[in-house]
């Protein structure tokens, strides 16, 4: 194997996919990133056995073949190497080590044999649609905050994603809950997903998706089984196992018949939130909603830090109503609202409190209350 290629190109290629890589592995062969020279440019292949990434970059092969090198030493070199470097990458037959040269630079890497990598997972995907990058961008920021970390309760550390409808039509919703929030955002379904299953894409997929798609303003392909989900764009390809488990009948935490109705300007009620939750314990973060007429007082107090409080003026014309939530549960959905307005649906301070973004209805958020 022997070739030539631009250290932006390689670096850009690296970054993608070396990031899947664990720092710490018991299996070694995972540790390295798969190189793969043919004529038509470099392929660069990483996995952890439950998520791969696969991308093409263009490259001048002098000789084509493949080897394995260290992922993060690999990334590291080629990141401190000077702007505009032309590196030249060469597989030493009688050693097996490859072989880095950049101007002045020198290298010598282990690798380890190409037959030791993974082999990638080659199953059918019968179910293919395609959404634009914002699309999916929409549906990952507004939910992905609500993902549970708790690995005992496995089911809920992913996005859930499934065909329904609402209004008559067709809607893809994708829907996260720790149980304690609920985050659930619903866009016109595409073409094709009308048959997909209820899957669940783990935090790590989703999280490595979102930082590939930062930069694509066009269309991702998305192919998906039971078992495992596909995602293309350009010239990347990202695939991932899928959670094997069932997500809770998530309509069920839904509550009807909130009729105690606040509105409130978001960007103000998010700020008063973040200065008042300075004086709430470290542990609980609880902030007091108190509601009397058209004024909104939040409050929070702590034996060590002493009490805040601060007014608001709201849109509310029910009875008067005291509700806690964790302050930082608060922040992460307010910081989801897009538009102006938040809406604040409640019954009482014992029940879960829905809340919407007035200027956009594909969104809706449910809290669970605190005591404080």
């Amino acid at each position: 194997m022997k070739l030539t290629i631009e250290r932006a190109a390689l670096l850009r290629s690296l970054a993608h996919v070396q990031s899947v890589v664990e720092r710490r592995n018991t299996i070694p062969i995972l540790s390295n990133v798969l190189l793969e020279a043919s004529e038509e440019g470099l392929g660069l292949t990483a996995t952890d056995m439950d998520l791969a990434i696969h991308e093409k970059t263009v490259a001048g092969v002098q000789e084509t073949g493949a080897t394995t090198v260290p992922a993060h030493t690999f990334y590291d070199i080629v990141r401190k190497l000077p702007d505009g470097s032309e590196i030249e990458l060469a597989l030493q037959g009688e050693t097996g080590q490859i072989q880095l040269r950049a101007g002045r630079s020198n290298f010598v890497l282990p690798t380890l044999p190409r037959e030791d990598f993974p082999a990638a997972a080659v199953s059918e995907l019968p179910c293919r649609f395609t959404l634009q990058a914002e699309e999916a961008k929409n549906l990952i920021d507004r939910t992905r905050f609500a993902i549970s970390t708790e690995e005992t309760r496995y089911y809920l550390n992913g996005i859930h994603m499934h065909a329904g409808t609402s209004d008559d039509a067709g809607v893809l919703r994708a829907v996260a809950t720790d149980g304690h929030r609920l985050a659930r955002v619903e866009m016109a379904l595409p073409q094709g997903a009308v048959e997909m299953p209820g899957i669940i894409v783990p935090r790590k997929t989703v999280n490595e998706l979102r930082k590939l798609i930062d930069e694509l303003d066009g269309a991702v392909e998305v192919a998906l089984s039971e078992t495992r989900i596909c995602f293309t764009f350009g010239q990347i390809m990202l695939s991932s196992k899928l959670i094997d488990g069932t997500f809770p009948d998530y309509e069920r935490v839904i509550p009807s018949g909130n009729d105690k109705i606040m509105s409130v300007d978001c960007r103000s009620f998010a700020a008063a939130v973040d200065r008042v939750s300075t004086i709430s314990t470290e542990k609980s973060r609880a902030v007091k909603l108190s509601l009397n007429g058209e004024t909104l007082t939040l409050s929070a107090t702590s034996p060590e830090a002493g009490s805040a409080d601060e007014k608001l003026a709201v849109d509310y014309e029910g009875p008067p109503l005291e509700i806690g939530f964790n302050s930082r549960y608060l922040l992460d959905i307010a910081l989801q609202i897009e538009g102006e307005g938040a809406e604040f649906a409640m019954i009482d301070a014992s029940s879960p409190t829905i809340v919407r973004d007035l200027a956009d209805s594909s969104a809706l958020y449910v809290l669970m209350p605190m005591r404080v």
